[in-house]
């Protein structure tokens, strides 16, 4: 196969699982933070967007060039001399034998959809420009203007526009280097002057998080898995803590109770309208879960101690961490096999990262120190080849290189290891593997 296609494949195969793995880490890393407030909730799951993007894009590429050290060791001390087995890096479960042409079919059909929606990102962000260029702008007057260019102090953002459009049903904020607030037509006419303070507030606060800017980039990246479902809900958890922030932002201008009032009242109005999403654009009605919005906004706020956010922080960062080694040291490898798929079968040991087989390996003993050895402070590490059996047990073991006086130790133990059988497509195959037995001594 093509190293493109392989690469493909290999992306698709492994965001299946990787994103519901993600997702499911986010969900309970934001329940560990839930008490620091929604920025805390919302690093979580903008976090975990862009990993979900970048982590099966990562599972294609060549690691075992990087020689990236993520090994499987278990060591044992014999007084003075210590012997460890280390279990190679891991570097994937191995190969899907499946038929080169239907890997060829299925790796097509993923670049197509790629490209579907790339050319979707392309055609919506043309709508977009085209909605700010048919936008009237728009004067303010009276107390309206004052409370604008106070925001505008507030924030320390200036050259912010303000124009109405008919296509739109609620106020959104677009632009990158010419930021636009837009309003649906005849908004102004018919809003109370506190609902306009609000909407304000609120927009302002998405202008200076820049959170144009960085929804486009989260949606480049997220294009190559933009297909699978689970995405969504992270992206929608994103989306909500993001509008909770500049609630926040906002009631900090506006006062708490004067805005959710004010957003009850442009959440039935928008409601009623029934909203069409503006792709990509930004608003108040972003994230349309007005209810959670307002209970976190009205709740009673306890702040966490600082203890407990280091507490939070730590266990966040260790479960994200441990949930990116699994997902890069478990990556999925496919490569294809000439003809049909029932006939398609093994013509030797499939390689197996030992990381993997570390996972597989039941019970044995761990080499021992060689007492002529130690005595001649023999020192070194022995490196094996080892093919595991379909019923487990060790079939053909050779050394690779290391010390001769230490070779027979690592060769007597190894023999002795029991594995769970390897299954391929249900059946039980033989593995090939390496085993790294390193020898110390206390100076």
């Amino acid at each position: 196969m093509k190293v493109l296609e392989t690469w493909l494949l290999s992306c698709l195969l492994n965001s299946l699982w990787q994103i519901p793995l993600l997702v499911a880490t986010a969900s309970i890393a934001a329940w560990i933070v839930r008490r620091l407030g929604p920025r805390a909730e919302h690093r979580v799951w903008a976090c975990a967007l862009v990993l979900a993007s970048v982590l099966p894009v990562c599972s294609g590429l060549p690691w075992q060039w990087l020689r990236v050290p993520l090994a499987w060791t278990v060591a044992h001390h014999y007084g003075e001399a210590r012997v460890s087995v280390v279990m190679g890096p891991g570097t994937g479960l191995g190969a899907m034998p499946l038929p080169t042409t239907l890997l060829a079919a299925v790796a097509a059909a993923y670049a197509l959809l790629c490209f579907w929606f790339a050319a979707r990102f392309l055609w919506r962000w043309r709508q977009l420009r085209i909605l700010r260029r048919g936008a009237t702008q728009v004067e303010l007057s009276g107390e309206a203007a004052l409370f604008w260019q106070q925001c505008s102090a507030r924030f320390g953002i200036d050259s912010i526009f303000l124009a109405s459009s008919p296509r739109i049903f609620s106020p959104v904020t677009l632009g990158i280097r010419r930021r636009f607030v837009l309003l649906p037509a005849g908004m102004l006419i018919a809003m109370p002057e506190a609902d306009l303070r609000a909407i304000i507030a609120h927009e302002f606060s998405h202008i200076r998080r820049n959170d144009f800017l960085t929804n486009l980039i989260y949606e480049c990246l997220a294009l190559p898995v933009s297909y699978h479902p689970i995405l969504r809900m992270a992206r929608q958890r994103m989306m909500e803590t993001r509008e909770m922030i500049c609630d926040h932002m906002a009631a900090e201008v506006e006062g708490r109770n004067q805005y959710a009032r004010s957003l009850l009242r442009l959440a039935i109005q928008i409601t009623r309208n029934r909203p069409v999403r503006t792709h990509y654009a930004i608003g108040i009605s972003d994230a349309n879960t007005f209810e959670r919005r307002l209970m976190r906004l009205t709740e009673r706020q306890n702040p966490a101690g600082r203890v407990l956010r280091l507490a939070a922080i730590v266990a966040c960062v260790a479960l994200g961490a441990a949930t990116c080694a699994s997902a890069l040291a478990l990556h999925v490898g496919v490569s294809g096999l000439a003809g049909d798929h029932n006939d398609a079968k093994p013509n030797g040991p499939i390689n197996v990262s030992a990381g993997v087989m570390a996972g597989q390996r039941i019970n044995g003993p761990i080499p021992s120190y060689p007492p002529a050895a130690k005595k001649a402070r023999i020192q070194g590490t022995v490196l094996l080849d080892a093919i595991i059996g379909r019923d487990g047990t060790v079939e053909n073991l050779t050394v690779v290189s290391g010390p001769p006086a230490l070779q027979g130790s690592s060769l007597d133990a190894v023999r002795q290891w029991t594995y769970k059988p390897f299954l391929l497509n249900g059946d039980p195959v033989e593995v090939k593997t390496t085993i790294t037995v390193t020898y110390t001594l206390k100076k």
